[in-house]
């Protein structure tokens, strides 16, 4: 059986943590695979050692120009669409691949922030909610967008929303009540998450018997702190990174009082910079200067009529 666990970028390899399952814990070992659309499925080798092996597997779907529908096609008539298999993204698809989707249990984690900027569609969680395939929250990379699970929140959020209201405005009709709401979006992020890891049972929610992963938001001074009038539209359209006073993860304090705990910020800041440096001197100053400064195009303007003049 396939089971999902954690995004990885490389195309046509594969990342593994852990080995057999361990303790009966199906999510301890991980794979990811990242599908590029070849109809020979090069990938199909990888599948198979997850199923062997009976690791997670999350893969890559629905970019815009890789990953699309043939690749879901082929995933499928190979039988690698397993339940709890995790697709992210999932955004440039076809109604076919997200019945699949929905079909076969699978989960879709979107990374609101990469589809928008990076352009792999446009986060698809209309189309989640259409076929009833269960959503979690990603970022996709730490290196370009935020990391930031609020930020992804909102992003997502907003997306949905401007999409409802866009193809409202098409119809000459108005949306007064949005589908969306900031109670769905937290849940993606908390039960969502928990529940496309296949660690519900421990996982996403504060209950007797779950591990003790906590996060408290508190900030007295912060202006936007007050009135606390709906927490859940609170968390995702006003919290921020800043506000996360005390993190526990398994019942040990990982950060307190807004500061974290056990983990020396000034090394890792040293061996970021020097690593920062070392690529700089590699690349030389003017390869640098190209990659910092991109070309960017010209923006397209329309040529204005001047009305009342001759």
């Amino acid at each position: 059986m396939c089971s999902s666990a954690v995004c990885a970028p490389a195309r046509h390899a594969v990342t593994t943590r852990g080995s057999r399952r361990l303790g009966g814990d199906r999510r301890r070992g991980t794979l990811a695979i990242d599908l590029g659309g070849d109809p020979s499925f090069p990938e199909k080798p990888a599948f198979e050692a997850a199923r062997d092996l009976g690791v997670a597997v999350t893969t890559h779907a629905g970019v815009w120009g890789t990953a699309l529908d043939q690749s879901m096609t082929v995933l499928h008539q190979h039988g690698f669409m397993c339940p709890g298999t995790v697709y992210v993204h999932g955004s440039s698809l076809g109604d076919d691949s997200y019945r699949r989707i929905a079909d076969t249990g699978g989960y879709l984690s979107i990374s609101a922030e990469s589809e928008q900027h990076a352009g792999q569609g446009y986060p698809p969680t209309h189309a989640a909610r259409a076929h009833g395939i269960p959503v979690s929250l990603s970022m996709d990379t730490s290196v370009w967008w935020s990391a930031d699970l609020f930020a992804a929140m909102r992003a997502t959020l907003a997306a949905d929303r401007s999409r409802e209201h866009a193809e409202a405005h098409a119809q000459g009709e108005t949306v007064t009540h949005t589908t969306l709401r900031a109670h769905d979006v937290l849940s993606w992020a908390t039960r969502g998450g928990a529940a496309a890891l296949g660690r519900s049972h421990d996982l996403g929610t504060i209950e007797v018997g779950k591990k003790a992963d906590l996060v408290l938001l508190k900030n007295d001074d912060s202006p936007v702190s007050f009135p606390l009038l709906n927490p859940h539209g609170h968390v995702v359209l006003q919290a921020q990174r800043s506000d996360v006073h005390t993190v526990l993860v398994n019942g040990h304090v990982a950060k307190y009082r807004h500061r974290l705990r056990g983990i020396d910020l000034r090394a890792v800041r040293h061996h970021v910079e020097s690593t920062v440096e070392h690529l700089r001197a590699q690349l030389g100053e003017s390869e640098w200067h190209k990659g910092m400064n991109p070309e960017v195009p010209r923006a397209k303007t329309i040529e204005q009529s001047r009305f009342g003049t001759e």
